[in-house]
């Protein structure tokens, strides 16, 4: 029997391509000693013998020789050193990272918050991975077809995601509030419980990120209400009676029966009831003491501090005594004084 030359290679040229099934064509899937095999970078090669995966190469170049074979020579029981053709199946593995796969909730996630109590999640995000175990990906995902795409299986990644993020958020004691600020945790522990689900199908969960996690609208419209109360501290009283007297103008606005009504009452009462909000408003402030002087002379009648400048006193209303000064040194003496007390000049 005449022997022929082989060289066994694929050059990858799709970006989506898992596996590649090596189309053997005028050998009819028989490989003897002086075929060769090349594996590139980011390529496995598996050899599969009557259903069984023989051996796996790394990256490099091969002559297919017996002593290249320890498994496949056992299992094929050669008896000439291989130079006889036998029949295989030879599959090329890409073990690239395959990047950029999106995940998202189509049905929320039902939980129970501990600050908001049962509560609807949804969440979407992105996540790569790579063939990290050759055997179990031919045994347990791939079968023996001719090729296999990210697209024939993302779909199922995805949902183990998803199944695992719904796990890892039953289980955490995490409010709403805090899952922002703790999101690198929370992602280090949802991958890890993915990796454990890829690990059964040969692959390698190598990033998973979570972009958002979000609550229904009008869930998100009562938290930033909360929030925004929670600004105002004690000024809540003042808005709500605020918030009420916006109210009855904008009633007071309206047209129709129901319109004209209101806005009667409110056109006979407005006035009265402007007063009481802003007078409730402001009901709690005491009123404030006149301010007493707390410079000036003393009345010599009933002893009551007067404002300087004042020529009567506010009290009993007699008349304060006017300054007088000294004419020689113009220091202020008291009036009556013969002499004065600075230089002693006769006044």
């Amino acid at each position: 029997m005449a022997l022929f030359r082989l060289n066994i290679e694929w050059a990858d040229n799709a970006h989506n391509l898992i596996v590649y099934k090596y189309p053997f064509k005028n050998s009819g899937r028989e490989v003897n000693n002086k075929s060769t095999l090349t594996v590139r970078e980011s390529q496995m090669a598996v050899f599969v013998y009557k259903g069984q995966v023989a051996e796996v190469f790394e990256p490099g170049f091969y002559k297919l020789e017996t002593h290249t074979f320890p498994l496949l020579s056992k299992l094929a029981a050669w008896q000439y050193a291989f130079q006889n053709p036998i029949t295989l199946e030879v599959y090329f593995i890409n073990t690239k990272q395959f990047t950029g796969n999106k995940w998202g909730t189509q049905n929320p996630i039902i939980r129970r918050d501990p600050d908001l109590g049962n509560i609807r999640l949804r969440g979407f995000g992105q996540f790569s991975f790579k063939v990290d175990d050759c055997g179990a990906l031919l045994k347990g995902l791939f079968g023996t077809n001719s090729t296999f795409k990210t697209e024939d299986i993302v779909e199922y990644l995805k949902s183990l995601v998803i199944s695992s993020l719904t796990d890892v958020l039953g289980e955490s004691s995490l409010s709403v509030y805090d899952l922002a600020g703790n999101t690198l945790e929370f992602q280090k522990e949802v991958k890890n419980t993915v990796q454990t689900a890829f690990n059964e199908l040969g692959l390698q969960l190598t990033q998973f990120v979570i972009e958002n996690i979000s609550v229904p609208p009008e869930v998100e419209k009562a938290m930033d209400e909360r929030s925004r109360l929670g600004i105002l501290g004690d000024k809540t009283d003042v808005l709500l009676k605020v918030s009420a007297a916006e109210a009855m103008k904008d009633a007071a606005k309206n047209e129709g029966m129901g319109g004209a009504f209101m806005g009667a009452g409110v056109g006979m009462g407005a006035g009265v009831g402007m007063g009481q909000i802003v007078g409730e408003a402001f009901k709690a402030q005491p009123a404030q003491p006149a301010a007493q002087p707390t410079d000036g002379a003393k009345c010599g009648a009933c002893g009551a501090t007067v404002p300087v400048g004042a020529k009567f006193c506010h009290e009993c209303g007699a008349a304060m005594p006017t300054k007088k000064f000294c004419t020689n040194c113009g220091n202020q003496v008291e009036a009556g004084a013969k002499f004065c007390p600075n230089c002693g000049n006769k006044l």
